[in-house]
């Protein structure tokens, strides 16, 4: 017995290709299968890849076969439960054979399709159809970005950059220029020559020498000559680009316990792998605050454990200074998104409502506030939710549960119709 094993190489980009395909059919059970998985996640594995199960009866294929056709009568041995006439009901999901998780009658089943999303797949479906919204161009950048376009015909050049057609048409024009009257007045001495053919006088003679010296006169004409050549030239063109920046608020304060804490930080992270994988020119600005509001990296605005009391105005002040000083809303973009259990000091509430009223939502794009409790609203929701009929820029969600947050990140940040 031969074994034959066959050890040529896929072509280049083929299984991509595939992937890709199945990837675009099944989407809809796949985007289902991510969001479901999401919650189960921890925060620091975000951002990895993700291995998705999808039921087998979702990837079958439609299939024909050829019947026997016609009317038949059939007679089968052991039937007990049915007479002619009766009607067989449809067995339900599940019954019939195993599908899935559930065990069949039979002894046969199907496990459910598995195959693993790569960390780009996986963010591309969970970021699908999401933008910042009101997103402008703000203003040209200092020579950040160019892109490089025609812009005419030039006489020397390299020759990937010749244009065949621009250098025959010149050479055509040109030598029409240089032979033109030639061409004309042999024509004319041709047909004269025709009708003195049989003659040899020294006045034949004549024009025939002349037809010759024309002749040569045209053929000294090269048919294409280095000035006829033109090459495609290319400028470099600023590009007008987006600057935007995004203001991270999370609250620290002792009423946030560990896990409304995890909550507002799954929330955060999944807004700044949202940028960082759509956007280039985006800069995150984090700040966290309890009684006092502090402007921190990344690393330390995720895994710092620093807490106290909440004065809620203290991130707001700090983040309309940061505005003033660096991020001028005549050049950049601005957005904010204000993560708190809505517990504030009695008496700060209403100074954080005049805050965005007065200076903060007048310069930014888009300002996102994001509760997180399972209690009735607190004072902070109630006074942010009188700013809502003013402002079109100011979205409110509330978040309960951990299953809360995707759906509500999707809904802050959905792509707005045209």
């Amino acid at each position: 017995m031969s074994r034959l094993v066959d050890r040529r190489q896929w072509s280049k980009n083929k299984s991509t290709v595939n992937r890709q395909r199945f990837i675009r059919r099944f989407k809809s059970q796949i985007k289902k299968a991510v969001s479901e998985q999401l919650n189960k996640r921890s925060v620091t594995d975000l951002d990895t890849g993700e291995n998705v199960s999808i039921p087998s009866k979702d990837t079958r294929e439609p299939t024909f076969r050829s019947g026997q056709g016609g009317v038949r009568e059939r007679i089968y041995p052991g039937n007990k439960e049915f007479v002619s006439g009766d009607r067989v009901k449809r067995p339900l999901n599940g019954e019939a054979r195993g599908q899935g998780r559930r065990a069949s009658d039979s002894g046969e089943g199907e496990d459910e399709f598995k195959f693993e999303l790569s960390r780009d797949e996986y963010l591309d479906l969970l970021f699908e159809d999401l933008e910042l919204p009101n997103l402008d161009i703000a203003q040209l950048r200092k020579t950040e970005q160019f892109r490089t376009v025609r812009a005419g015909y030039k006489t020397d050049g390299v020759p990937a950059t010749l244009n065949i057609v621009r250098s025959l048409r010149g050479a055509l024009a040109r030598r029409m220029a240089l032979s033109g009257e030639a061409r004309s007045e042999l024509r004319e001495l041709e047909e004269k020559a025709k009708e003195h053919a049989d003659e040899d006088d020294s006045e034949t003679r004549a024009l025939r020498a002349r037809i010759e010296a024309l002749r040569e006169r045209i053929a000294r004409v090269p048919f294409i000559d280095t000035f006829d050549l033109r090459f495609n030239a290319f400028v470099k063109q600023p590009v007008p680009t987006t600057q935007a920046v995004m203001f991270c608020l999370m609250d620290v304060s002792g009423s946030m316990d560990q896990a409304t804490k995890d909550m507002a930080k799954r929330f955060f992270l999944l807004l700044y792998l949202f940028l960082t994988k759509t956007y280039k020119n985006v800069q995150v600005v984090f700040i966290r605050h309890h009684t006092q509001a502090k402007e921190v990296d990344e690393k330390e605005f995720f895994y710092s454990q620093e807490t106290g009391g909440t004065v809620v105005s203290s991130a707001l002040k700090l983040m309309d200074e940061i505005i003033r000083a660096r991020y001028s809303p005549q050049l950049w973009n601005i957005y904010a998104a204000q993560a708190s259990d809505g517990d504030n000091w009695g008496d700060d509430s209403p100074v954080c409502q005049d805050l965005l009223a007065q200076s903060i939502l007048p310069q930014v794009r888009y300002f996102s506030y994001i509760e997180i409790t399972q209690r009735n609203h607190q004072s902070l929701w109630e006074h942010y939710a009188e700013l809502t009929p003013q402002f079109r820029n100011f979205a409110m969600q509330q978040i309960k549960e951990a299953t809360d947050i995707y759906p509500i990140f999707r809904e802050l940040f959905k792509r707005q119709k045209a």
